[in-house]
C-alpha cells in the first residue's frame, strides 16, 4: 500500500499491515497517535520524531519504535517513509517509550516486500509468512542512541528546546544558570533527574544528532564541524564515532 492514511485501514483483521508514503521536502506531520504500534523506516531522507518526553533523529535506513498510543509529531526532510502497523496483541514486547533502531538488510528486504502486498492479504499465504518473519526480525533488533531525553522541568525543557534549534559544543552552562537563576550544581542535578544525562554528555548528543540533518544533506564533515563549533574536525569526529559507533561518513544516505 502506497500513500494512504493508516485510518483507512486500521480496522483490517491483520497483525501487520504496511504503508509507503512519500513527503514533500521539510514536511511536518502534526501531533497524532495511532491505536497500532508503528515501525517508522526512513528509506530516504531524514526524520525528527518528537514526543512528550524526547526527540529522536532518524537517519536513512534507520527506524523508530512508536508505541500505540504514543502522542508524537514528525519533521520530514526529504523523507520516503515506509511504516510498520502493528496490532498491539502481536507485539507484547514492543517498548513502552520509543526506541531508535538500526534495520538489518534482513529487515529492509521483508519491510520493502510488505508495502507491496495487499492489505487483506490471505491466511497461510506467503504475504502472511512475510508479516510473520517481519514479527520475528523486529525482535532482535539492535538500539541506537539516536533520541535526545527532555526534562519535564518547564524552565529547563524551555532552553532544551531553543538549543536543540541551533546547538553549539561550547555552549557554556553558565548561559543556562543565569537563565533559571540557578547554580551550576543545580543545573547539573536538573539535567540528570530529568535527562538521565550530564550537560555535557546532554549537549554533546543533541550537536552530534542534529548533525544527522547536515551529512544527510551532503554538507561536508569540514563544514558540520564548524556550524556546531568544533575546534577541528577531527574532535567533531572522534565524538561522533563515540557517540553512534561510527564515522560521520557511515551516515550519508546510501
Amino acid at each position: 500500500m502506497r500513500n494512504i492514511p493508516v485510518a483507512e485501514v486500521d480496522d483490517l483483521d491483520r497483525a501487520v499491515l504496511a504503508i509507503g508514503t512519500d513527503y514533500p521536502q521539510d514536511h511536518l506531520l502534526a501531533w497524532h497517535e495511532h491505536r497500532r504500534a508503528q515501525v517508522l523506516y526512513a528509506a530516504t531522507g531524514v526524520m525528527r520524531v518528537e514526543t512528550d518526553d524526547g526527540d529522536w533523529t532518524i537517519p536513512t535506513a534507520r527506524a523508530v519504535l512508536i508505541p500505540p498510543m504514543t502522542r508524537h509529531q514528525v519533521t520530514m526532510t526529504g523523507v520516503s517513509t515506509r511504516s510498520l502497523y502493528i496490532e498491539p496483541a502481536a507485539a507484547p514486547w514492543f517498548p513502552r517509550r520509543c526506541q531508535a533502531v538500526d534495520v538489518s538488510a534482513l529487515l529492509r528486504a521483508l519491510i520493502l516486500e510488505a508495502v507491496e502486498m495487499e492489505p487483506r492479504y490471505p491466511e497461510h499465504s506467503r504475504d502472511a509468512a512475510i508479516a510473520t518473519l517481519v514479527l520475528h526480525e523486529l525482535k532482535n533488533l539492535t538500539p541506537l542512541p539516536l533520541d535526545i531525553p527532555l526534562p519535564s522541568h518547564p524552565g529547563l525543557r524551555g532552553l532544551c528546546e531553543d538549543f536543540l534549534r541551533k546547538p553549539a559544543i561550547h555552549d557554556p552552562p553558565g548561559r543556562w544558570c543565569t537563565a533559571l537563576n540557578v547554580s551550576e550544581r543545580t543545573l547539573a542535578r536538573l539535567f540528570r533527574r530529568g535527562t538521565g544525562l550530564s550537560f555535557s554528555q546532554w549537549r554533546q548528543r543533541a550537536c552530534i544528532l542534529h548533525s544527522l540533518h547536515h551529512l544527510t544533506a551532503g554538507v561536508p564533515v569540514t563544514r558540520v564541524a564548524a556550524l556546531l563549533g568544533y575546534d577541528n574536525p577531527a574532535a567533531y569526529t572522534a565524538a561522533f564515532k563515540k557517540l553512534l559507533g561510527r564515522p560521520p561518513t557511515a551516515y550519508r544516505s546510501p
